[in-house]
């Protein structure tokens, strides 16, 4: 009963993300060994930049491809998925860009056109180790094939939050306990962003894990009087959730802007000491 009232709940938020112009993927079509959603990834660079690709295909006539997924893994290693977020690839002359912006202005239209290709998907019950083990994570969310957050939900009307914060800290190692090997979605810079674990009444979210010392901070909404939490739904009527909090998931947390936001404003270390280190309204994003 648990299982099926969380799968209606991870329905309801992938079905709010697909109607703000989210795909939809499928796990098997996730590249573990490079945590890279390769389809997103190469479609988006070879739509929005011909000219660069055709450059980079003369330097690997063979399987360029291939080549290319090569040395987007060897930055995320080197440099992690914020800086490839940000900056360009550069490989042998060409230059790659695999993510735009939101443009501060409307002057230019060939960004704004590149800006409205960045393709955002969510892959629920990710299987994502190279290592053999067979965990799946109920959300995970990538922009343009690379992954910026995963989610662990779980039905507040038989299990707290608090589930979703252990299941992350047990079974979610940056290290496969067994092999000692790393597992790439979850290593601190070079995987996901951010890590969200859910309730239809509360979220919290962390940017490193590090098993039982992974550090939790609110991303709740606060109630209208400015306090804890977020406010109870009086009707939920067609939402079917009595909270704000899963509005904030889809339509706040996730929402284009704000995940490519996230990627603008913050170093990964910066927004991990930013978020462990809350100080009142100037730092902490939410109220507990």
């Amino acid at each position: 009963m648990d299982k099926a009232r969380e799968l209606v709940f991870q329905n309801y938020i992938i079905g709010q993300l697909t109607d703000s112009g989210w795909l939809v993927g499928e796990s098997a079509q996730y590249d573990r060994e490079l945590a890279l959603y390769p389809e997103d990834l190469l479609g988006y660079v070879k739509e929005t930049q011909p000219e660069q690709w055709e450059r980079f295909t003369k330097h690997y006539p063979n399987n360029p491809d291939k080549a290319f997924l090569k040395s987007i893994g060897r930055e995320l290693g080197k440099k992690g998925t914020l800086w490839l977020l940000r900056n360009e690839l550069k490989d042998r002359g060409a230059k790659l860009k695999v993510c735009t912006f939101r443009p501060d202005h409307h002057l230019n239209p060939d960004t704004l056109e590149r800006y409205g290709k960045n393709r955002l998907r969510v892959v629920p019950e990710l299987i994502y180790s190279p290592n053999g083990y067979d965990g799946r994570i109920d959300l995970t969310l990538f922009v343009n094939g690379l992954p910026v957050a995963t989610c662990e939900l779980k039905s507040a009307f038989k299990q707290s939050l608090d589930n979703a914060r252990l299941q992350y800290m047990k079974d979610r190692q940056p290290k496969d306990p067994k092999t000692k090997k790393a597992e790439p979605l979850l290593t601190f810079k070079r995987g996901a962003l951010v890590h969200f674990a859910v309730s239809q009444f509360e979220v919290a979210m962390t940017t490193k894990l590090a098993g039982m010392d992974t550090f939790f901070l609110p991303f709740n909404r606060g109630t209208r009087e400015g306090g804890a939490g977020n406010d109870v739904i009086v009707n939920p009527g067609a939402e079917g959730y009595a909270t704000g909090a899963i509005k904030s998931v889809p339509r706040s947390a996730i929402s284009q802007n704000l995940a490519i936001m996230l990627r603008v404003h913050f170093s990964p270390d910066a927004f991990h000491v930013y978020f462990q280190n809350p100080c009142g309204k100037t730092c902490c994003p939410s109220r507990a």
